[in-house]
């Protein structure tokens, strides 16, 4: 399978699963609250920490319903709602510098093809493609012109959807892809995730796939890594109680450090793929399995018959499955009763 790099980090099966710390529109418009969530991003060894780029004018119609979980019933317009979310476009600069600062990379989903220009000038190492946005060719060719890896979630896709944009993206000169699987649902149910659909991407796309994860808490991130998700992102906050849509589905600082260093143990866990004996396994397997011994005396000279041979602790002597290879053999020296079975004991 490919793997993708971001910012030098590679991104892929036998790699570190890479962290994206979400941030998203958690900012309320605060550039010290954006700066907040970009530390406590760097204090837990995020890979990245990530906004979102967009207009209320751009993303969305004056026409269009109100999404509840965004809404919240508060009557309010589709666009100024959205206006409440958008991140300024003179914060982009001052965070990213600060992201610079405590040396965590700066990613930003985009949804409109001029912030595509917005953040080339910041040095972006990767895009973000958001769900929402996977039939938006358009954008997908301007974020493709760029030559950076996309991030391309795939909340309410077909494989057909994936398809189509992966086509666009490759005809505009981009194969640099890591497909997230997501659902596109906020809070989302655990039981809705499915997560043996990151094998299907990755068997059906040949590329690198992680998982975007709306459920509440820390459990999703780490069974997906078990399930062989190469990327996590996740929303952030600093505190849940904070208004807006993705606070109180998103992890506080003590809980992203948690997930981070739960993915970290559960990789160790998951190790590698060779089966051999390890060296920890040394002592018992010397100790604890067992090898041929002597059932009786055998003097020097004599010749090893069937019913001379026992199965036992030790497993420091010859293995039990070369019994018949020494039945027969005459041994140079006298073998005591209960002795282990060396092959230097015999005559050539």
């Amino acid at each position: 399978m490919r793997t993708i790099e971001i910012g030098g980090a590679p991104v892929g099966d036998g790699h570190p699963c890479y962290v994206i710390a979400e941030a998203g529109c958690n900012h309320n418009k605060s550039l010290d609250l954006a700066k907040q969530l970009v530390d406590m991003s760097a204090d837990a060894k995020s890979d990245a920490v990530k906004f979102q780029t967009f207009t209320a004018d751009t993303i969305v119609s004056s026409k269009a319903a109100a999404m509840e979980h965004i809404s919240g019933g508060s009557g309010k317009s589709i666009t100024d709602l959205f206006r409440e979310l958008e991140l300024p476009t003179e914060f982009h600069k001052p965070i990213a510098e600060h992201c610079h600062q405590r040396g965590i990379p700066f990613m930003s989903s985009v949804f409109y093809e001029e912030g595509v220009a917005l953040l080339e000038e910041l040095k972006v190492p990767a895009y973000k493609i958001a769900s929402f946005e996977i039939g938006h060719l358009p954008l997908l060719r301007e974020v493709a012109r760029t030559g950076k890896p996309i991030v391309l979630s795939t909340g309410m896709a077909t494989l057909c959807d994936i398809e189509r944009a992966l086509n666009t993206l490759s005809s505009a000169g981009n194969d640099e892809v890591v497909l997230l699987h997501c659902v596109s649902n906020y809070p989302a149910k655990p039981e809705d995730y499915n997560l043996r659909v990151v094998q299907s991407l990755k068997a059906t796309f040949d590329l690198p796939v992680g998982v975007s994860d709306h459920t509440p808490g820390i459990e999703m991130p780490k069974i997906s890594v078990a399930a062989g998700a190469d990327m996590i992102e996740k929303h952030i906050t600093t505190d849940q109680s904070l208004p807006g849509p993705d606070h109180s589905f998103s992890v506080d600082p003590a809980e992203l450090t948690a997930m981070i260093e739960a993915i970290r143990a559960v990789e160790a866990m998951l190790g590698s793929p060779r089966k051999r004996r390890l060296d920890s396994e040394h002592e018992m397997a010397v100790l604890g399995r067992r090898s041929l011994v002597a059932k009786q005396e055998i003097p020097a000279g004599g010749e090893v018959t069937d019913d001379m041979i026992a199965v036992k602790r030790p497993g420091s002597g010859i293995e039990p499955y070369l019994a018949d290879v020494i039945v027969g053999r005459k041994v140079r020296r006298a073998v005591a009763a209960d002795e282990p079975f060396v092959w230097d004991m015999f005559l050539e």
